[in-house]
């Protein structure tokens, strides 16, 4: 995964697209989900525990470390959650 494509203030450019959420959404409450499917990734949040959650981890998706989204540069401490 390339980290670093979007500035943080443009979205991102083709093919890559911003995962939407709440304002206030951070990754203590929501988790970053993605699947692979026709050879490129999709994403989506989800409320962490929720049935929702558990349902897309149950059908294939895979949720995405903090840390492997910023690239370290934001300093986010390692999610607890990440295998």
């Amino acid at each position: 995964m390339q980290t670093g494509v979007a500035n943080g203030d443009d979205p991102p450019p083709r093919p890559w697209h911003p995962v939407r959420g709440d304002r206030d959404a951070s990754t203590l409450w929501y988790a970053v989900m993605r699947k692979q499917t026709k050879g490129v990734f999709i994403g989506t949040l989800a409320i962490r525990h929720s049935d929702h959650h558990a349902s897309l981890l149950e059908s294939g998706w895979s949720e995405v470390a903090p840390e492997e989204i910023d690239g370290g540069d934001a300093g986010v401490a390692p999610s607890p959650w990440a295998t």
